[in-house]
């Protein structure tokens, strides 16, 4: 199956650029393009992509908002935002994490490293690069207001609450399953689990929510650690 991708950057470039990369690899398409971001949420509802490689700073719409109106579609539900930044530390990246991206990669990404995003993305997992997104996640989420309580978290199981933390510690399914003594489909069946009890779309929102619920805190060492 084709991965269907858009791409929203105000630089005619860049999108040049990206392009070219993308459909040069198998399996892969640009559908579309759109130089700012109320063009790419048009776009995105017209031609179904499965992807979209967002730029934060455009004219008319930014990414961030397109992002936020995007993610709150519900006829849209499927798709997923990979942003595309110069500055990979902006707390505007964190802001489009908040707004439902389900990650990130600087423009000067190599173009293997762009194509494993979007397949990443693509699937529905979230491309985060633990140590450093989960720290600005961390330092974003305090600046911005105190940590909620985790009421919100009452609907997991015990055993949903220990995955969340360390999903928000940075580890993969792999990881968790050997840390727990599971199996790497256990370890993912009690992920997507907790993703739709919770009713978010995917890893990145997870980590989002186990910052702000209180769940883990910036500086909180790994679990047993």
């Amino acid at each position: 199956m084709t991965t269907r991708v858009l791409l929203a950057d105000d630089q005619a470039l860049i999108r040049a650029g990206f392009k070219m990369i993308i459909d040069a690899e198998p399996g892969m398409q640009v559908v579309a393009e759109a130089s700012d971001g109320r063009e790419a949420l048009e776009r995105a509802r017209t031609q179904r992509a499965d992807v979209v490689l967002m730029d934060i700073r455009m004219p008319v719409m930014d990414g961030l908002e397109a992002t936020r109106r995007l993610s709150a579609d519900d006829n849209l539900a499927g798709v997923r935002v990979l942003i595309v930044t110069t500055f990979e530390d902006d707390d505007n990246v964190l802001l489009a994490l908040q707004a439902g991206a389900s990650g990130f990669v600087g423009k000067n990404v190599a173009p293997a490293d762009l194509l494993q995003a979007i397949r990443v993305v693509a699937t529905g997992e979230a491309l985060l690069s633990p140590a450093a997104t989960r720290g600005l996640i961390g330092r974003f989420l305090q600046n911005l207001r105190p940590p909620a309580t985790t009421g919100a978290l009452k609907v997991l199981t015990d055993r949903e609450r220990e995955v969340l933390t360390l999903v928000a510690h940075g580890l993969s399914n792999d990881e968790i399953a050997a840390r727990l003594f599971l199996s790497p489909l256990t370890a993912k069946t009690h992920v997507n689990r907790a993703m739709a009890k919770l009713e978010v779309r995917d890893r990145a929102q997870l980590v989002v929510l186990a910052y702000q619920s209180g769940l883990v805190s910036p500086g909180d060492q790994l679990p047993g650690g």
